[in-house]
Protein backbone atom coordinates (compact mmCIF):
# COMPACT_ATOMS: atom_id res chain seq x y z
CA UNK A 1 0.00 0.00 0.00
CA UNK A 2 1.25 3.94 -0.85
CA UNK A 3 2.83 5.50 2.28
CA UNK A 4 0.22 8.54 2.53
CA UNK A 5 1.21 9.74 5.78
CA UNK A 6 1.70 13.61 4.88
CA UNK A 7 -1.81 13.71 3.50
CA UNK A 8 -2.97 12.30 6.79
CA UNK A 9 -1.03 15.27 8.72
CA UNK A 10 -2.53 17.44 5.77
CA UNK A 11 -6.04 16.36 6.44
CA UNK A 12 -5.80 16.38 9.90
CA UNK A 13 -4.81 20.31 9.97
CA UNK A 14 -7.46 20.70 7.56
CA UNK A 15 -10.10 19.74 9.29
CA UNK A 16 -9.03 22.13 11.72
CA UNK A 17 -9.72 24.95 9.56
CA UNK A 18 -11.83 23.71 7.15
CA UNK A 19 -15.03 22.23 7.57
CA UNK A 20 -14.53 18.77 6.84
CA UNK A 21 -11.41 19.06 6.16
CA UNK A 22 -12.16 20.10 2.32
CA UNK A 23 -13.56 23.09 0.03
CA UNK A 24 -16.14 20.54 -2.00
CA UNK A 25 -17.93 17.61 -0.14
CA UNK A 26 -17.02 14.79 -2.63
CA UNK A 27 -13.54 15.33 -1.86
CA UNK A 28 -13.83 14.16 1.34
CA UNK A 29 -13.93 10.52 0.34
CA UNK A 30 -16.51 9.69 2.50
CA UNK A 31 -18.58 7.53 -0.20
CA UNK A 32 -15.59 5.24 -0.14
CA UNK A 33 -14.66 5.38 3.72
CA UNK A 34 -11.53 6.74 3.47
CA UNK A 35 -9.31 9.96 3.89
CA UNK A 36 -8.43 12.06 0.56
CA UNK A 37 -4.98 12.85 -0.34
CA UNK A 38 -3.27 15.85 -1.12
CA UNK A 39 -1.83 16.70 -4.62
CA UNK A 40 1.20 18.37 -5.33
CA UNK A 41 1.29 18.42 -8.79
CA UNK A 42 -0.49 17.35 -12.07
CA UNK A 43 0.89 16.89 -15.93
CA UNK A 44 -1.26 15.12 -18.95
CA UNK A 45 -2.79 12.13 -17.46
CA UNK A 46 -0.70 11.82 -13.69
CA UNK A 47 -1.06 13.55 -10.91
CA UNK A 48 1.65 13.63 -7.70
CA UNK A 49 0.26 13.34 -4.27
CA UNK A 50 1.99 15.25 -1.79
CA UNK A 51 3.74 12.39 -0.69
CA UNK A 52 5.29 11.48 -4.12
CA UNK A 53 2.35 8.73 -5.32
CA UNK A 54 1.81 9.32 -9.30
CA UNK A 55 -1.54 7.98 -10.38
CA UNK A 56 -3.38 7.75 -13.81
CA UNK A 57 -5.91 10.69 -13.21
CA UNK A 58 -9.06 10.16 -15.02
CA UNK A 59 -11.15 12.70 -12.30
CA UNK A 60 -9.36 15.43 -14.56
CA UNK A 61 -10.78 18.13 -12.07
CA UNK A 62 -14.14 16.64 -12.69
CA UNK A 63 -14.13 17.40 -16.36
CA UNK A 64 -12.52 20.54 -17.69
CA UNK A 65 -8.53 19.06 -17.98
CA UNK A 66 -10.02 17.30 -21.78
CA UNK A 67 -6.19 18.60 -23.00
CA UNK A 68 -4.89 16.62 -19.32
CA UNK A 69 -3.21 18.73 -16.68
CA UNK A 70 -1.14 21.71 -17.75
CA UNK A 71 -1.01 21.64 -21.13
CA UNK A 72 2.10 24.07 -22.32
CA UNK A 73 -0.45 26.13 -24.70
CA UNK A 74 -2.99 27.15 -21.90
CA UNK A 75 -0.30 27.68 -19.66
CA UNK A 76 1.39 29.66 -21.65
CA UNK A 77 -1.91 31.53 -22.69
CA UNK A 78 -2.46 32.08 -19.00
CA UNK A 79 1.05 33.39 -18.07
CA UNK A 80 0.92 35.85 -21.19
CA UNK A 81 -2.49 37.23 -20.05
CA UNK A 82 -1.42 38.19 -16.00
CA UNK A 83 0.93 40.26 -17.30
CA UNK A 84 -1.53 42.41 -18.71
CA UNK A 85 -3.66 42.43 -15.34
CA UNK A 86 -5.35 39.76 -13.11
CA UNK A 87 -8.48 41.73 -13.22
CA UNK A 88 -9.90 44.29 -14.32
CA UNK A 89 -13.98 44.56 -13.53
CA UNK A 90 -14.45 46.59 -16.45
CA UNK A 91 -14.70 44.86 -20.36
CA UNK A 92 -11.45 43.27 -21.41
CA UNK A 93 -11.34 41.66 -25.29
CA UNK A 94 -10.93 37.66 -23.85
CA UNK A 95 -15.13 38.14 -23.48
CA UNK A 96 -15.49 39.00 -26.90
CA UNK A 97 -13.79 36.38 -28.26
CA UNK A 98 -15.01 33.60 -26.07
CA UNK A 99 -18.81 34.78 -26.67
CA UNK A 100 -17.79 34.39 -30.39
CA UNK A 101 -16.91 31.06 -29.85
CA UNK A 102 -19.51 29.91 -27.80
CA UNK A 103 -22.00 31.25 -30.41
CA UNK A 104 -20.40 29.58 -33.03
CA UNK A 105 -19.98 26.11 -31.48
CA UNK A 106 -23.25 25.90 -29.68
CA UNK A 107 -26.72 25.73 -31.66
CA UNK A 108 -29.22 26.86 -30.02
CA UNK A 109 -27.07 30.52 -28.31
CA UNK A 110 -27.47 33.62 -29.58
CA UNK A 111 -26.58 35.49 -26.41
CA UNK A 112 -24.17 34.88 -23.44
CA UNK A 113 -23.11 35.98 -20.66
CA UNK A 114 -19.82 34.70 -18.88
CA UNK A 115 -19.98 33.76 -14.78
CA UNK A 116 -17.88 31.84 -12.70
CA UNK A 117 -19.27 28.81 -11.98
CA UNK A 118 -21.37 26.02 -13.04
CA UNK A 119 -23.61 27.12 -10.05
CA UNK A 120 -23.87 30.59 -11.03
CA UNK A 121 -24.80 29.62 -14.75
CA UNK A 122 -27.50 27.54 -13.88
CA UNK A 123 -28.44 29.92 -11.06
CA UNK A 124 -28.48 33.16 -12.93
CA UNK A 125 -30.48 30.69 -16.17
CA UNK A 126 -32.99 29.92 -13.47
CA UNK A 127 -33.92 33.55 -12.75
CA UNK A 128 -33.88 34.49 -16.11
CA UNK A 129 -36.61 31.93 -17.06
CA UNK A 130 -38.68 32.99 -14.56
CA UNK A 131 -38.12 36.74 -15.67
CA UNK A 132 -39.08 35.86 -18.73
CA UNK A 133 -42.37 33.93 -18.21
CA UNK A 134 -43.53 35.44 -15.38
CA UNK A 135 -44.33 32.31 -13.34
CA UNK A 136 -42.44 30.71 -10.19
CA UNK A 137 -42.62 26.79 -10.84
CA UNK A 138 -39.57 24.71 -12.01
CA UNK A 139 -39.05 21.32 -12.87
CA UNK A 140 -35.98 19.17 -12.72
CA UNK A 141 -35.22 15.29 -12.19
CA UNK A 142 -34.28 12.95 -9.62
CA UNK A 143 -30.25 12.57 -9.53
CA UNK A 144 -29.62 15.65 -11.98
CA UNK A 145 -27.20 18.26 -9.76
CA UNK A 146 -27.02 21.50 -10.76
CA UNK A 147 -25.23 23.10 -8.19
CA UNK A 148 -25.78 24.17 -4.68
CA UNK A 149 -28.60 26.64 -5.65
CA UNK A 150 -31.59 26.17 -2.98
CA UNK A 151 -34.12 25.83 -5.72
CA UNK A 152 -31.97 23.03 -7.74
CA UNK A 153 -30.85 21.58 -3.93
CA UNK A 154 -33.79 19.08 -4.41
CA UNK A 155 -33.37 15.83 -4.99
CA UNK A 156 -29.98 16.20 -5.69
CA UNK A 157 -27.10 13.99 -7.15
CA UNK A 158 -23.90 13.74 -6.88
CA UNK A 159 -22.18 14.87 -3.06
CA UNK A 160 -26.16 15.03 -1.72
CA UNK A 161 -27.03 11.77 -2.86
CA UNK A 162 -23.49 10.45 -1.36
CA UNK A 163 -24.16 11.37 1.93
CA UNK A 164 -27.64 10.11 1.10
CA UNK A 165 -29.40 13.20 1.78
CA UNK A 166 -31.22 14.52 -1.11
CA UNK A 167 -32.24 17.55 0.22
CA UNK A 168 -30.09 19.78 1.95
CA UNK A 169 -30.59 21.86 5.12
CA UNK A 170 -30.87 25.68 5.28
CA UNK A 171 -32.80 25.44 1.55
CA UNK A 172 -36.71 26.78 3.06
CA UNK A 173 -39.28 24.40 2.77
CA UNK A 174 -41.11 27.38 1.21
CA UNK A 175 -38.81 27.25 -2.00
CA UNK A 176 -38.38 24.01 -2.07
CA UNK A 177 -41.85 23.51 -3.24
CA UNK A 178 -41.84 25.64 -6.36
CA UNK A 179 -39.62 22.81 -7.85
CA UNK A 180 -41.29 19.44 -9.50
CA UNK A 181 -38.90 16.66 -8.98
CA UNK A 182 -39.50 13.70 -11.40
CA UNK A 183 -37.78 10.57 -12.50
CA UNK A 184 -35.33 10.93 -15.42
CA UNK A 185 -36.78 8.67 -18.23
CA UNK A 186 -40.32 8.54 -17.19
CA UNK A 187 -42.03 9.80 -20.15
CA UNK A 188 -45.43 9.32 -18.72
CA UNK A 189 -44.92 11.02 -14.54
CA UNK A 190 -43.44 14.24 -16.95
CA UNK A 191 -46.25 14.23 -19.19
CA UNK A 192 -49.08 14.39 -16.20
CA UNK A 193 -46.74 17.22 -14.77
CA UNK A 194 -47.01 19.44 -17.25
CA UNK A 195 -50.36 18.72 -17.60
CA UNK A 196 -51.00 19.57 -14.79
CA UNK A 197 -48.79 22.49 -13.75
CA UNK A 198 -47.94 22.91 -17.54
CA UNK A 199 -49.30 26.77 -17.11
CA UNK A 200 -47.50 27.44 -13.98
CA UNK A 201 -44.18 26.00 -15.42
CA UNK A 202 -40.77 28.61 -15.66
CA UNK A 203 -38.55 26.08 -16.47
CA UNK A 204 -37.50 22.74 -17.35
CA UNK A 205 -33.85 22.08 -16.28
CA UNK A 206 -31.88 18.62 -17.00
CA UNK A 207 -28.80 17.48 -17.65
CA UNK A 208 -29.24 16.01 -20.93
CA UNK A 209 -26.89 13.04 -20.22
CA UNK A 210 -27.10 13.30 -16.91
CA UNK A 211 -23.36 12.57 -15.06
CA UNK A 212 -23.62 13.57 -11.34
CA UNK A 213 -25.83 10.18 -10.45
CA UNK A 214 -22.88 7.99 -12.78
CA UNK A 215 -23.16 8.38 -16.36
CA UNK A 216 -27.35 8.06 -17.45
CA UNK A 217 -28.35 7.75 -21.29
CA UNK A 218 -32.36 9.39 -22.20
CA UNK A 219 -34.06 6.77 -23.67
CA UNK A 220 -34.70 7.06 -27.17
CA UNK A 221 -37.17 10.36 -27.71
CA UNK A 222 -37.23 11.17 -23.99
CA UNK A 223 -35.25 14.69 -24.57
CA UNK A 224 -37.57 15.15 -27.91
CA UNK A 225 -40.65 15.03 -25.22
CA UNK A 226 -38.87 17.36 -23.44
CA UNK A 227 -38.61 20.12 -26.41
CA UNK A 228 -42.08 19.43 -27.37
CA UNK A 229 -43.84 19.49 -24.07
CA UNK A 230 -41.88 23.03 -22.95
CA UNK A 231 -42.98 24.28 -26.55
CA UNK A 232 -46.59 23.36 -25.94
CA UNK A 233 -46.73 25.59 -22.57
CA UNK A 234 -44.61 27.98 -22.84
CA UNK A 235 -41.36 26.49 -20.52
CA UNK A 236 -37.66 27.40 -21.14
CA UNK A 237 -35.99 24.58 -21.74
CA UNK A 238 -32.07 24.17 -20.16
CA UNK A 239 -29.79 22.39 -20.67
CA UNK A 240 -27.12 22.04 -18.11
CA UNK A 241 -24.28 21.21 -20.13
CA UNK A 242 -21.57 22.26 -17.58
CA UNK A 243 -20.25 18.87 -17.85
CA UNK A 244 -21.00 17.78 -21.22
CA UNK A 245 -20.35 20.78 -23.26
CA UNK A 246 -17.59 21.40 -25.17
CA UNK A 247 -16.90 17.64 -24.26
CA UNK A 248 -18.67 15.16 -25.65
CA UNK A 249 -18.73 17.03 -29.25
CA UNK A 250 -17.63 20.86 -30.32
CA UNK A 251 -21.52 22.06 -29.20
CA UNK A 252 -21.93 19.66 -26.79
CA UNK A 253 -24.98 17.05 -26.26
CA UNK A 254 -27.43 19.46 -28.77
CA UNK A 255 -25.27 18.85 -31.18
CA UNK A 256 -24.99 15.13 -30.87
CA UNK A 257 -29.29 14.52 -30.50
CA UNK A 258 -30.29 17.62 -32.65
CA UNK A 259 -32.14 19.46 -30.13
CA UNK A 260 -32.23 22.64 -29.27
CA UNK A 261 -32.81 24.41 -25.86
CA UNK A 262 -33.68 27.52 -25.45
CA UNK A 263 -31.07 28.38 -22.50
CA UNK A 264 -27.83 26.63 -22.34
CA UNK A 265 -25.97 26.58 -18.88
CA UNK A 266 -21.77 26.24 -19.13
CA UNK A 267 -19.00 25.44 -17.76
CA UNK A 268 -15.55 23.52 -16.96
CA UNK A 269 -14.04 22.76 -20.48
CA UNK A 270 -14.13 26.76 -21.00
CA UNK A 271 -12.34 27.67 -18.30
CA UNK A 272 -8.95 26.02 -19.56
CA UNK A 273 -8.90 24.63 -15.32
CA UNK A 274 -9.86 28.21 -14.11
CA UNK A 275 -13.62 29.20 -12.62
CA UNK A 276 -15.78 30.00 -15.63
CA UNK A 277 -18.85 29.34 -15.90
CA UNK A 278 -21.40 30.52 -18.89
CA UNK A 279 -25.06 30.67 -19.80
CA UNK A 280 -26.79 31.45 -23.15
CA UNK A 281 -29.53 30.95 -25.57
CA UNK A 282 -32.42 32.98 -27.11
CA UNK A 283 -31.19 36.60 -27.65
CA UNK A 284 -35.06 37.34 -27.27
CA UNK A 285 -34.75 35.83 -23.72
CA UNK A 286 -31.20 36.85 -22.74
CA UNK A 287 -31.89 40.85 -23.41
CA UNK A 288 -34.25 40.33 -20.33
CA UNK A 289 -30.77 40.72 -18.53
CA UNK A 290 -29.74 43.72 -16.68
CA UNK A 291 -29.02 46.29 -18.05
CA UNK A 292 -30.99 45.62 -20.94
CA UNK A 293 -33.75 44.31 -19.05
CA UNK A 294 -35.53 43.56 -15.88
CA UNK A 295 -33.70 40.41 -14.61
CA UNK A 296 -30.61 41.42 -12.60
CA UNK A 297 -27.36 39.56 -12.46
CA UNK A 298 -23.58 40.40 -12.10
CA UNK A 299 -20.27 39.22 -10.85
CA UNK A 300 -17.48 41.44 -10.23
CA UNK A 301 -15.07 38.19 -11.69
CA UNK A 302 -17.03 37.32 -14.37
CA UNK A 303 -15.24 37.54 -17.53
CA UNK A 304 -12.18 37.07 -15.80
CA UNK A 305 -9.24 37.74 -18.39
CA UNK A 306 -7.28 34.71 -16.88
CA UNK A 307 -9.59 32.10 -17.15
CA UNK A 308 -11.03 33.39 -20.70
CA UNK A 309 -7.68 33.04 -22.16
CA UNK A 310 -7.36 29.51 -20.89
CA UNK A 311 -10.81 28.78 -21.97
CA UNK A 312 -9.94 30.05 -25.37
CA UNK A 313 -6.75 28.50 -25.91
CA UNK A 314 -7.84 24.94 -25.04
CA UNK A 315 -10.83 25.29 -27.87
CA UNK A 316 -8.23 26.45 -30.21
CA UNK A 317 -6.12 23.49 -29.14
CA UNK A 318 -9.00 21.30 -29.14
CA UNK A 319 -9.69 22.43 -32.63
CA UNK A 320 -6.13 21.75 -33.83
CA UNK A 321 -5.77 18.41 -32.90
CA UNK A 322 -9.20 17.53 -34.03
CA UNK A 323 -9.43 16.36 -30.09
CA UNK A 324 -13.52 15.10 -30.83
CA UNK A 325 -12.70 12.24 -32.78
CA UNK A 326 -9.54 11.21 -30.97
CA UNK A 327 -11.50 11.35 -27.55
CA UNK A 328 -14.08 9.04 -29.10
CA UNK A 329 -11.31 7.08 -30.08
CA UNK A 330 -9.42 6.85 -26.69
CA UNK A 331 -12.79 6.07 -25.02
CA UNK A 332 -13.37 3.26 -27.32
CA UNK A 333 -9.68 1.81 -26.09
CA UNK A 334 -10.89 2.58 -22.92
CA UNK A 335 -14.12 0.67 -22.88
CA UNK A 336 -13.00 -2.21 -24.86
CA UNK A 337 -10.60 -2.89 -22.80
CA UNK A 338 -12.66 -2.89 -19.53
CA UNK A 339 -15.48 -4.81 -21.16
CA UNK A 340 -12.65 -7.59 -22.18
CA UNK A 341 -11.83 -7.53 -18.67
CA UNK A 342 -15.60 -8.58 -17.17
CA UNK A 343 -15.61 -10.90 -20.04
CA UNK A 344 -12.73 -12.87 -18.70
CA UNK A 345 -13.59 -12.38 -15.01
CA UNK A 346 -17.07 -13.64 -16.10
CA UNK A 347 -19.33 -10.93 -15.06
CA UNK A 348 -21.23 -8.15 -16.56
CA UNK A 349 -21.27 -5.19 -14.82
CA UNK A 350 -23.05 -2.15 -16.43
CA UNK A 351 -20.45 -0.06 -18.07
CA UNK A 352 -21.51 3.36 -19.81
CA UNK A 353 -19.58 5.25 -21.84
CA UNK A 354 -19.90 8.15 -23.99
CA UNK A 355 -17.08 10.07 -25.83
CA UNK A 356 -14.84 10.47 -23.35
CA UNK A 357 -17.34 9.75 -20.30
CA UNK A 358 -17.88 6.73 -18.41
CA UNK A 359 -18.97 5.27 -15.41
CA UNK A 360 -18.59 1.80 -14.07
CA UNK A 361 -21.83 0.51 -12.14
CA UNK A 362 -21.47 -1.98 -9.67
CA UNK A 363 -24.28 -3.71 -10.82
CA UNK A 364 -25.69 -5.89 -13.71
CA UNK A 365 -28.90 -4.15 -14.22
CA UNK A 366 -29.36 -1.86 -16.50
CA UNK A 367 -29.17 2.14 -15.25
CA UNK A 368 -32.34 4.43 -16.52
CA UNK A 369 -32.46 6.67 -13.60
CA UNK A 370 -31.21 7.13 -10.19
CA UNK A 371 -33.34 4.71 -8.37
CA UNK A 372 -31.40 2.03 -10.71
CA UNK A 373 -27.86 3.70 -9.70
CA UNK A 374 -28.87 3.01 -6.10
CA UNK A 375 -28.86 -0.96 -6.43
CA UNK A 376 -25.39 -0.62 -7.23
CA UNK A 377 -23.27 -3.07 -5.00
CA UNK A 378 -21.53 -0.18 -3.09
CA UNK A 379 -19.11 -2.14 -0.72
CA UNK A 380 -17.63 -3.90 -3.88
CA UNK A 381 -17.32 -0.01 -5.53
CA UNK A 382 -15.35 0.99 -2.38
CA UNK A 383 -13.21 -2.28 -2.35
CA UNK A 384 -12.70 -1.30 -6.08
CA UNK A 385 -11.90 2.18 -5.68
CA UNK A 386 -9.19 1.66 -3.05
CA UNK A 387 -7.15 -1.13 -4.64
CA UNK A 388 -7.10 0.97 -8.10
CA UNK A 389 -5.56 3.80 -6.57
CA UNK A 390 -3.15 1.37 -4.63
CA UNK A 391 -1.94 0.38 -8.00
CA UNK A 392 -1.59 3.81 -9.37
CA UNK A 393 -4.96 4.67 -11.14
CA UNK A 394 -7.43 6.99 -9.68
CA UNK A 395 -10.89 6.75 -10.21
CA UNK A 396 -13.57 9.13 -8.69
CA UNK A 397 -14.59 8.20 -5.39
CA UNK A 398 -17.98 7.65 -5.75
CA UNK A 399 -20.51 5.15 -7.59
CA UNK A 400 -21.88 8.61 -8.13
CA UNK A 401 -19.94 10.31 -10.01
CA UNK A 402 -18.43 10.10 -13.94
CA UNK A 403 -15.09 9.57 -14.89
CA UNK A 404 -13.44 11.56 -17.45
CA UNK A 405 -10.51 10.71 -20.03
CA UNK A 406 -8.47 14.12 -21.75
CA UNK A 407 -6.10 13.27 -25.13
CA UNK A 408 -3.32 13.19 -22.72
CA UNK A 409 -4.07 9.27 -22.21
CA UNK A 410 -1.88 7.61 -24.31
CA UNK A 411 -2.13 3.62 -25.39
CA UNK A 412 0.16 3.06 -22.61
CA UNK A 413 -1.94 4.78 -20.04
CA UNK A 414 -5.04 2.92 -21.23
CA UNK A 415 -3.49 -0.48 -20.87
CA UNK A 416 -1.81 0.34 -17.63
CA UNK A 417 -5.58 0.96 -16.58
CA UNK A 418 -6.96 -2.31 -17.97
CA UNK A 419 -4.43 -4.10 -16.22
CA UNK A 420 -4.89 -2.43 -12.75
CA UNK A 421 -9.01 -2.70 -13.28
CA UNK A 422 -8.75 -6.03 -13.97
CA UNK A 423 -6.50 -6.83 -10.41
CA UNK A 424 -9.19 -4.37 -8.79
CA UNK A 425 -11.93 -6.03 -9.97
CA UNK A 426 -10.86 -9.26 -8.80
CA UNK A 427 -10.45 -8.31 -4.99
CA UNK A 428 -13.87 -6.05 -5.38
CA UNK A 429 -15.92 -9.12 -7.00
CA UNK A 430 -14.44 -11.86 -4.53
Amino acid sequence: MPDRQLSAKLFKAAKEVIPGGVNSPVRAFRNVNGDPFFVQRARGCRIWDVDGNEMIDYVGTWGPAILGHAPSAVIEAVHHASKEGLSFGIPNRHEVEMARMIRDYVPSVEKVRMVNSGTEATMSAIRLARGYTGRDKIVKFEGCYHGHVDSLLVAAGSGALTFGQPDSAGVPADLAKLTLTVPFNRPEIIEEVFEKHGHEIAALIVEPIPANAGLIFPKEGFLQLLRDLTTKHGTVLIFDEVMTGFRLARGGVQERVGITPDLTAMGKVIGGGLPVGAFGGKAEIMDMLAPDGPVYQAGTLSGNPLALAAGITQLKEMERLDGWNRLEEIGQMFEDGVRETLRELGRDLTLNRIGSMFCLFFTEEAITNVDDVKKSDFEAFRKFFWAALDRGVYFAPSQYEAGFISLAHGVGDIEKTTEVTKEALKIALA
